[in-house]
């Protein structure tokens, strides 16, 4: 059975495409932290090589385990952390919630002198991390530095 391949609006398939509709869709949409952390990612201090590593982090993009595994690299067996604890070894474990590789956090807090952060995400934990520094744009870039140096 040979069909006609179609585009369709999803937001209205009823409808279609309009730019009334696609204005709506924008405007509606309450802007995520992926962006914001996207933009504090490019700081001008830091190397290229240590923003395009924060990028991919952020974005699920590193060779964890969990990804190899996904990806067919790995057997199933062999997504366990590397520092031996027993969890999944997936971004949000090494880089935040691993007991070993994760302690750095706790670590860096108190030597700046802030509170915990609670991390739902790398990419809330970034954007949390970097505005802990109230209003302060100065602090803010400072914070963005020991964060993306950190990682």
């Amino acid at each position: 059975a040979q069909s006609l391949d179609r585009w369709q609006w999803q937001p209205d398939p009823d409808k279609g495409y309009t730019v009334r509709g696609a204005y709506q869709l924008l405007t509606s949409q309450v802007p995520s932290t992926i962006d914001e952390a996207e933009d504090l990612i490019w700081h001008t201090q830091v190397p290229l090589k240590v923003a395009i590593f924060a990028w991919r982090l952020l974005r699920d993009r590193l060779p964890t385990k969990v990804n190899l595994v996904t990806r067919g690299i790995l057997s199933q067996e062999a997504h366990f952390c590397t520092s031996g604890c027993g969890a999944v070894e997936s971004a949000q474990h090494l880089f935040i919630s691993c007991d070993i590789f994760g302690s750095l956090w706790a670590l860096v807090r108190s030597w700046i002198g802030f509170s915990s952060v609670d991390p739902f995400s790398l990419r809330d934990h970034f954007v949390q991390f970097t505005y802990s520094a109230a209003g302060l744009r100065a602090c803010r870039s400072f914070l963005q530095l020991i964060w993306l140096t950190s990682v």
